[in-house]
């Protein structure tokens, strides 16, 4: 799979909790990639946590940093790389994307929702419905999403480990129509 890859970057994207971090390990470890998550880079780079930048700079302000860690990423090859969920606001960072391959990994608000009940560290969580704003960041981001090269929709029950699996299934699919541009 790797040499059908030719060192080309795989971009994991999709909302907050559908598990870019962890399947993103997989993958890169099945393929012999490297792995990058742009939210902890931000926070090493920054010395800050998303928390503490979102509350320093705002949003605009933590999205430039997104997008000036992700311009330096796609330098690189044969990497793993797990986006922010909302990387794909910003029309700049769709041009550092179409370096590698994008795939959206797509799971129900539900599931989601159950996985980040408890998690504090998610600054656009910080609401009174969060069940309601990932539903609103869903309806806003979904038409970016979809412009990604392979969708990959969790169902119920689906282990990290299949949803790695259903990707490098799908990548030779993708990888043929990928060549031409």
């Amino acid at each position: 799979m790797s040499s059908l890859l030719q060192g080309v970057n795989l971009y994991l994207i999709g909302v907050m909790g559908v598990g870019k971090t962890t399947v993103g390990r997989l993958l890169a470890k099945e393929l012999g990639y490297g792995f990058v998550d742009t939210d902890n880079i931000i926070a090493q780079a920054t010395g800050e946590s998303i928390n503490q930048l979102f509350a320093q700079v705002g949003e605009a302000g933590f999205r430039q940093v997104e997008s000036d860690v992700l311009s330096q990423v796609c330098a690189f090859t044969r990497l793993t790389i797990a986006t922010g969920g909302g990387i794909v606001l910003r029309r700049e960072n769709w041009g550092y994307l179409h370096h590698g391959l994008i795939v959206w990994l797509d799971t129900p608000v539900e599931i989601i929702y159950s996985r980040l009940a408890e998690d504090t560290t998610r600054p656009l969580l910080q609401d009174a419905d969060p069940k309601g704003k990932l539903r609103s960041l869903l309806e806003q981001r979904t038409p970016l999403y979809s412009q990604a090269d392979l969708h990959i929709t969790e169902r119920e029950g689906d282990t990290p480990e299949d949803v790695a699996k259903r990707i490098l299934e799908g990548i030779p699919s993708v990888l043929k129509t990928q060549v031409s541009h």
